[in-house]
């Protein structure tokens, strides 16, 4: 009789322990959801707050225009976060770059996976844009998006570049701008200067095409930059 008792005993507390186990587990999984939707819920709010930011710089004076082009900035800066987040870098093979043949860095395998979202991404934007903005502040948006790159390597290349025509500046301008539209489609500045290159390398190749070296001129620059530091520091 001991025995049975202490079978059914056994029996009991393993049921209850599994019962406290299963009931432990459901509520950390309960907690964790709670967690991810606060914290989704939170960045969702960040990114409302900006885009509320960057169109009040517009100076729309228009309620509902204001609402509109707030509405498709958000839902494009949630979109891009989603997809970069749920289409990490692992999820592009380790390999090289086949034009140049070096081992892809994480960096590039993230930008890879970013530039595979659907392009409906990219001209929902434009689109929602352009239907209540001018193209002046359609620019001024994608300003805001990639923290005024395109006229800081503008300047750049008027610093570097000796007497510099209007006909490569058009040129110059022109790459920057395309830059500056496709890097809006991705998550962070790392990204955004990896497309920004991309464009930078085309204007340099233009450079060289008609006339120009450019590694001369950088190197020219950079020799000019530090002998004015020196002259500076020696005052």
């Amino acid at each position: 009789m001991n025995g049975m008792k202490s079978t059914v005993l056994g029996v009991a507390l393993f049921s209850v322990t599994m019962f406290s186990f299963t009931d432990y587990a459901a509520a950390q999984a309960a907690k964790a959801e709670t967690t991810t939707t606060d914290a989704k819920a939170k960045a969702d709010a960040e990114q409302e707050a900006k885009a509320a930011e960057w169109v009040a710089s517009l100076n729309l004076n228009d309620a509902a225009k204001e609402g509109r082009v707030k509405a498709v900035i958000a839902e494009h800066l949630k979109t891009i976060r989603d997809w970069n987040n749920e289409h990490p870098f692992t999820t592009v093979p380790a390999g090289i770059n086949p034009a140049t043949g070096n081992k892809l860095s994480d960096l590039d395998r993230q930008v890879i996976a970013n530039s595979a979202m659907p392009a409906a991404v990219h001209q929902n934007l434009m689109d929602g844009l352009r239907k209540d903005l001018t193209e002046e502040q359609v620019e001024a948006v994608l300003d805001k998006y990639t923290i005024g790159k395109v006229a800081f390597t503008l300047a750049g290349y008027r610093s570097i570049v000796p007497n510099l025509t209007p006909i490569e500046e058009a040129e110059i301008l022109k790459n920057l701008k395309l830059a500056r539209e496709q890097a809006v489609d991705y998550k962070n500045m790392k990204q955004i200067s990896a497309i920004f290159e991309i464009y930078k390398t085309k204007c340099e190749q233009y450079l060289n095409s008609n006339g120009r070296n450019w590694k001369q001129m950088f190197k020219d620059y950079v020799t000019a930059a530090k002998a004015k530091k020196a002259a500076e520091g020696k005052k």
